[in-house]
């Protein structure tokens, strides 16, 4: 059997051979392996494991091992996610079982036992049944394995803060990534070609980028973005364009796509990676029309595809530093280090970024075992150790989940007695089941250290309401810990409230009001200036809600460029 392959594996009774026969279309790419019944499958995966293979996807039958269908593919499911907790999951079921065993199956689905409950195909290009199997293979792809061809390679000795931060940013925009020893065959031929642009072979990291062969050396995430998007002055803005949107998260990302859909010229400016906070995320299972879920990086790249297919023009790390407000009816000016661009409308959707820990041990350590954020890339280098998430909100549970994949242990601490308040309660589900995920209430993290290899080694959590302290090792520590704005770069004239966040519509002073009526909900103090997503005052903070506002922009944007009614003779 080719080991070089990942596996694919199979488990069902009656109906194997039907199965297999559909799994027939990916044998090119990966080894298919069916069984009839567990005892066979652990020892298909103990063999697979042993000869240095990896589980991509497990696909059990509803009635696997006997007829009481719920208990039986509970115990397989979980008894292969113990092997191989990295590997998709799906529970199929046969046509003349569908209806029994989905009432008493659909709840394990909510708790996260398994990805996918599915009707398996009674014929041939059964494409909704394949279209499932692609994504949860996709998914795994993106977060487990290596990528095959790597579009940006990394030379570097020792993975740093640095090429961390260069890793977790490619990862972030979806651009495949390797890193590669500087002794390696790849790592000498990069080395050797550095010299022609101009660089120090041993400026580690070095980054190549295949689209043009060219070679850097970047310093931070900005360098490499603007290696790979160019700066804003390098492309032509010779005229005043109808919207600028600052942030390309969820709501950013909507306005792009229904401004320039609706043929307004858009120009969206993003400081980091397109997606912003969302984008860190895993897995989304609660947003509308994606029953499996989607990952935050998945949803952020088909949505800035959608708005460049309608024109959106995307500055990719860049912030935005400033904006001149118009004068007399003229454009406003958004100023960024690359270059400014002039506009008839300006809408924030800067969003927001976590909330720093404030202890000098940990922050000093951040990159280095601390991450801030859900860390994707970091992720990965998590296997068979214990970590920690600090937070209590989706993104948290979000990434404990994630981590469950990889991790020996994960805990979550939260300052509250438990997760119920701030919450959704499938995550909620998801994490009592998870047999690795565990948390602790009423605790925070007040210090930590490192080993000799300057390595995440240990904190030390304090319980909030006795004050005693209790030493953990743990070589991960992921801090969500809420939302803090960035907003310096907006003028004093956008009202903001008592934390930073932008004020809009009613909330609003009444000076700023209309003959009494409050301005519309997306609008700020300053006219032709619209905010919408997490940097809003009062926004809910949550990907569905933040889409909905950078929809619901639009139609004020259009009215705002409306040219005035002729007055009446």
């Amino acid at each position: 059997m080719n080991r070089s392959m990942p596996s694919i594996v199979i488990v069902a009774g009656v109906g194997l051979d039907e199965l297999l026969s559909q799994f027939d279309r990916y044998a090119r790419e990966y080894e298919v392996v069916g069984v009839p019944g567990l005892p066979e499958a652990v020892e298909a995966v103990q063999r697979i494991l042993a000869d240095g293979g990896q589980v991509a996807l497990f696909v059990a039958d509803s009635r696997v091992v006997d007829p009481n269908a719920a208990e039986s593919v509970y115990q397989a499911i979980a008894k292969l996610r113990h092997l191989v907790p990295t590997a998709r999951r799906i529970v199929t079921a046969r046509w003349q079982n569908f209806r029994s065993d989905a009432e008493p199956l659909r709840h394990g689905l909510a708790k996260g036992k398994y990805d996918a409950f599915l009707l398996t195909p009674r014929g041939p290009r059964d494409e909704e049944y394949h279209g499932a199997v692609v994504e949860l293979l996709s998914d795994w792809g993106s977060t487990v394995a290596a990528p095959e061809v790597a579009t940006v390679e990394i030379v570097t000795p020792r993975q740093d803060r640095l090429t961390l931060a260069l890793r977790d940013y490619l990862d972030r925009i979806g651009i495949p990534n390797g890193v590669v020893a500087p002794e390696s065959v790849a790592g000498e031929r990069i080395r050797g070609n550095a010299p022609q642009w101009g660089l120090d072979p041993e400026a580690y990291p070095l980054v190549q980028v295949f689209a043009d062969d060219q070679i850097c050396a970047p310093r931070s995430v900005h360098d490499l973005a603007i290696q790979l998007y160019g700066r804003p002055d390098e492309i032509e803005l010779t005229h005043c364009v109808d919207v600028c949107i600052v942030g390309a998260g969820p709501a950013g990302l909507a306005a792009s796509v229904y401004a320039s859909s609706e043929g307004l010229s858009t120009v969206t400016l993003e400081a980091e990676a397109i997606g912003g906070q969302a984008g860190t995320s895993s897995m989304i299972r609660n947003y509308l029309g994606f029953p499996r879920g989607i990952s935050g990086m998945r949803l952020a790249q088909r949505a800035r595809n959608q708005a460049i297919r309608f024109g959106t023009r995307f500055f990719t790390g860049w912030p935005a530093t400033g904006v001149t407000i118009s004068a007399n009816g003229g454009p406003h000016v958004v100023h960024t280090e690359g270059g400014d661009v002039s506009a008839r409308s300006v809408v924030v959707a800067a969003g927001v970024s976590y909330r720093r820990l404030g202890v000098e041990s940990i922050e000093e350590l951040v990159g280095n075992g601390v991450n801030y954020g859900a860390a994707m890339t970091a992720a990965r280098d998590m296997e068979d150790v214990d970590v920690i998430v600090v937070g209590g909100g989706n993104s948290a549970g979000q990434a404990a989940v994630h981590l469950a994949r990889f991790a020996r242990s994960v805990t979550i601490v939260v300052r509250r007695a438990d997760l119920s308040e701030t919450m959704s309660q499938y995550l909620i589900s998801e994490i009592e089941f998870n047999p690795r995920i565990s948390v602790v209430g009423n605790a925070i993290v007040v210090d930590g250290g490192a080993d000799e290899d300057e390595r995440l080694s240990w904190v030390t959590l304090e319980d909030t309401r006795t004050g005693e302290q209790s030493r953990k090792e743990v070589r991960g520590l992921f801090l969500l810990l809420g939302a803090v704005v960035q907003c310096n770069w907006l003028p004093p004239e956008v009202a903001r409230d008592d934390h930073g966040f932008v004020v809009t519509g009613r909330d609003l002073p009444q000076a700023d009001w209309i003959d009494g009526v409050p301005p519309a909900v997306l609008t700020t103090s300053v006219p032709g200036i619209f905010c919408v997503g997490d940097v809003r005052s009062g926004s809910m903070k949550r990907v569905a809600s933040a889409t909905g506002e950078g929809a619901s922009v639009v139609p004020l944007i259009h009215d705002w460029l409306a040219p005035a009614p002729e007055p009446v003779p």
